[in-house]
């Protein structure tokens, strides 16, 4: 099979295509023909090698945590009938990854592909729509009525984000640049706010019951952010913690795969209740160029991509 690695940290230029045997599924595996695969910030820090004391694996290492596919063969254990389902997962960071042609799964973190949309979007739904389910419903449990802030909506996660708040029934204030606003507004948001041009801090003059921060931001930020929130409220951030002060409950998000909360998100995108928002397609042969693009920060959204069909 044809597979993007990297057999040693560094620049984006470490990603290279190689063709490997075809792997087989251990017990409790299955393998999965992918159908797409995204870019995902951690998968550049990653390959950088800032997080190899935190991630520790064996190099050469193929990247990418989210897959959609369909299940060609399964291990020992696995139920058969899963042969030929289109499914979609969110994998270990240190497993074996999808952008190749094929990947071994781990049959519990398997959840149906939703049937209404192509089966390679259905990736965005892994990593990032976890990480948005887990940061609204899990920890900031957002209710109707309530004034939830979003920072960094603009991004993967952040588009999931907004639509879960607004469709839990809160006011949704994001923040994003101007690229990404009419999007954000398509997500449910009521207030946009363009952190280019104006300080959230400033622009935001009543406290909120929920601050969701999905950006890197320096202590003082982060402070400031927390701030924000009134007494009996929650700051839950997927990046830089939070300290807790003035009644506010601090909460760091690391998401985890978990199949039955991928299910249920497949099903709100089924049902027209859960927006898939693709802003780019490339190939996965285009992977370190996506990698360059995301450094030089001209990516929005969510990036899929697709193994290059060979006759």
């Amino acid at each position: 099979m044809r597979a993007i690695q990297f057999t040693q940290y560094g620049e984006p230029s470490v990603l290279e295509a190689v063709e490997l045997p075809l792997p087989a599924p251990g017990p409790g595996e299955v393998l999965v023909r992918v159908a797409g695969t995204t870019f995902n910030q951690v998968d550049a820090t990653i390959r950088a090698g800032y997080l190899a004391s935190v991630f520790p694996m064996e190099l050469p290492h193929i990247p990418g945590i989210d897959v959609s596919g369909t299940v060609v063969a399964v291990g020992e254990g696995v139920a058969p009938d899963l042969v030929g389902g289109n499914v979609v997962a969110f994998l270990p960071p240190t497993s074996s990854g999808a952008s190749a042609e094929y990947a071994i799964v781990s049959a519990e973190l398997l959840a149906a592909a939703p049937a209404s949309i192509p089966l390679a979007d259905a990736a965005t739904l892994a990593s990032s729509g976890l990480t948005a389910w887990q940061a609204v419903i899990e920890h900031a449990d957002v209710r109707a009525g309530q004034r939830v802030l979003v920072n960094g909506a603009g991004g993967g996660v952040g588009g999931f984000a907004v639509q879960l708040a607004a469709r839990a029934g809160a006011t949704v204030i994001a923040t994003a640049s101007p690229r990404s606003r009419d999007a954000v507004v398509s997500d449910g948001a009521s207030q946009v706010i363009d952190y280019t041009s104006t300080p959230v801090v400033e622009a935001l003059t009543e406290p909120v019951d929920a601050v969701l921060n999905l950006v890197r931001t320096t202590p003082s930020e982060t402070a400031a952010l927390v701030a924000l929130v009134a007494p009996g409220g929650v700051f839950v951030s997927t990046t830089t913690p939070g300290e807790s002060a003035g009644g506010v409950r601090t909460v760091a998000v690391f998401a985890r795969s978990d199949a039955a909360q991928l299910t249920r998100l497949a099903e709100l995108v089924d049902a027209g209740e859960l927006r898939v928002d693709v802003s780019e397609r490339h190939s996965l042969d285009d992977l370190a160029a996506v990698h360059t693009m995301a450094e030089a920060g001209k990516l929005r959204g969510k990036v899929v991509l697709t193994p290059t069909s060979r006759s």
